[in-house]
């Protein structure tokens, strides 16, 4: 099988990957892509050859090849950003929803619940956010150190 994305280093491309196998800085992830790249310039050595070395599966070594070819050096050792998911509750909303946290609780319930929040949530006026799951009320209540208002639900 003839491989579809070649990898071919510059010299300032393999002396700075070597540089990252030498120097114990950088996360296990970049040691081992920067590794699958000096391996895959020399052209000789099979995918499967190349991740048994590396300890990575097959198909990786084939993504961190297209990777170098397609997005280039950088991208390739830095890997794909992974970020978390924006707050759903940010500002004037989650300072509504801890205000309706620390508020009395409703007529006819002994306290406040996190689906009885998520419901008057839904009946509030003015606020950006329409739809808020519990799980969202929970996540928002326990980060600004409110949670301990709601009681646990099972």
């Amino acid at each position: 099988m003839t491989k579809k994305y070649i990898v071919t280093l510059s010299g300032e491309e393999r002396e700075t990957l070597t540089g990252i196998l030498n120097k114990g800085k950088h996360s296990a992830q970049k040691c081992k892509r920067a590794q699958a790249l000096l391996l895959a310039d020399n052209h000789q050595l099979s995918d499967e050859v190349i991740a048994e070395r590396v300890g990575m599966h097959r198909r990786g070594i084939e993504n961190v090849r297209q990777r170098f070819v397609e997005e280039g050096f950088e991208a390739t050792l830095e890997g794909k950003p992974r970020g978390h998911r924006p707050r759903a509750l940010k500002g004037e909303d989650e300072a509504r929803l801890i205000a309706l946290a620390c508020s009395p609780k409703p007529a006819g319930h002994g306290h406040w619940t996190l689906r009885l929040l998520r419901d008057t949530w839904l009946t509030l006026e003015g606020t950006h956010t329409k739809t808020v799951s519990h799980e969202t009320i929970r996540q928002t209540l326990k980060k600004s150190g409110h949670y301990s208002v709601v009681p646990k639900t099972g």
